[in-house]
């Protein structure tokens, strides 16, 4: 999909993952593949490309989930669907949505 930068001043073609649906609108996390030598955050998921469920993901290299690059949007922008994510990563993934959205 085409995910917004912050400024809105453009977009870039990337992986997202898909958290929630409602209706036609979903809620979606931004992948990215530029690993900056920036210390991780607690909102981050790194997905390794040594990782055993890697191949499922479908993502071509070691990349990052941050999960305060929040986006709503209509399912028409999707253009294929990529695969899943391990469970064990889901299962960090929603661990950093509750910190980046400050939940208990």
């Amino acid at each position: 999909m085409r995910f917004p930068f912050s400024s809105l001043a453009a977009t870039k073609l990337r992986p997202a993952l898909v958290v929630a649906t409602h209706g036609e609108d979903l809620i979606v996390l931004g992948i990215f593949s530029r690993l900056r030598p920036t210390l991780p955050r607690a909102t981050w998921v790194k997905i390794e490309d040594r990782h055993a469920g890697f191949a499922r993901t479908g993502l071509k290299r070691t990349s990052v989930l941050k999960c305060e690059k929040i986006a709503v949007v209509h399912q028409s922008v999707f253009q294929r669907r990529l695969g899943r994510l391990p469970r064990d990563l889901m299962s960090q993934a929603v661990a950093a949505l509750k910190r980046a959205l400050l939940l208990p």
